[in-house]
């Protein structure tokens, strides 16, 4: 059995979770699969002020969760497995996500790493002399030919798709090449944000994406706002200058003088004066 100061130091633990809890807004929940210490000491650091990071036993995080009784937050046991970083915030959940993304750093793959993207390899040189590698890169479905005392990929080639499986073959091909084939980082497994859960792949926003469909969306309500003439704080001077064009226009047909439209009836007057006196010669002409 547990002796008396552990059990105490558990309590102790469970309280202080507790704290966190009813402290803070959001309760993010990350894998520490193969995370290193350094990435995630590195993480905690730019984080200081937005977001507290602990790791805690996912028992513990139980524990406290069942205490407070609140249904809400018993939501969270489902993601309470594996190794885990609690993160505990205020800031907006898909912020939090974009600030692990940016902390994300590219390596080179072992074997059992899965494929961050898909991975291709790129036709060109090696920089690796005719031996053994050839038979290496042909074991992964790599083309190759024999160019300048040095081995070549033929041609661009797809070696493994987004989220499969990097096995030890060609692990050790893709690190002789340079090409990094992993993503290190913490990745976000669930968030709890006011009562609501949203999952790893709801919070992954392609903000470029965004942005230009904000763009064009803001574009397509412009054009039909001053099609049927709405007046808003966008559009009231768009639809001013158009509304002086066509009055101007209206005005210069109807031969109206004003400071306006002066201008333009003196110009369309010479011209019909013009017009008449080439139609006057004509006449003449043909009458002589």
């Amino acid at each position: 059995m547990p002796s008396q100061q552990v059990l105490e130091e558990k309590s102790s633990e469970v309280d202080s979770i507790k704290g966190i809890l009813k402290e803070y807004k959001s309760i993010g929940i990350a894998s520490l699969q193969k995370v290193r210490a350094s990435q995630l000491q590195e993480l905690k650091k730019r984080m200081v002020g937005k977001v507290y990071l602990r790791v805690l036993k996912n028992t513990l995080m139980k524990l406290a969760i069942e205490e407070m009784n609140r249904e809400d937050l018993k939501k969270l046991e489902e993601y309470l497995d594996g190794s885990n970083v609690y993160l505990f915030t205020d800031l907006n959940p898909f912020k939090l996500a974009m600030l692990l993304e940016r902390g994300k750093v590219r390596t080179t793959a072992k074997s059992g790493d899965v494929a961050a993207n898909d991975v291709v390899v790129p036709a060109g040189n090696t920089g690796q002399p005719p031996g053994p590698f050839i038979s290496q890169l042909n074991a992964v479905g790599l083309p190759t030919r024999i160019e300048s005392g040095s081995v070549w990929v033929s041609k661009d080639t797809l070696v493994v798709r987004k989220g499969e499986e990097i096995n030890e073959r060609l692990a050790g091909v893709l690190s002789k090449l340079g090409i990094k084939a992993v993503e290190l980082g913490i990745s976000m497994r669930a968030v709890f944000d006011n009562g609501s859960i949203i999952i790893g792949d709801q919070l992954k926003v392609d903000v470029e994406a965004t942005r230009k469909s904000l763009e064009q969306s803001n574009q397509e309500a412009f054009a039909i706002a001053i099609g049927i003439y709405y007046p808003t704080k966008e559009t009231i001077k768009a639809l001013l200058q158009g509304a002086h064009q066509k009055a101007v226009a209206l005005a210069v047909g109807a031969a109206v003088p004003t400071k306006e439209t002066i201008s333009d009836l003196i110009r369309k007057a010479n011209a019909e004066m013009t017009s008449l006196s080439g139609a006057v010669e004509k006449a003449k002409s043909k009458a002589a």
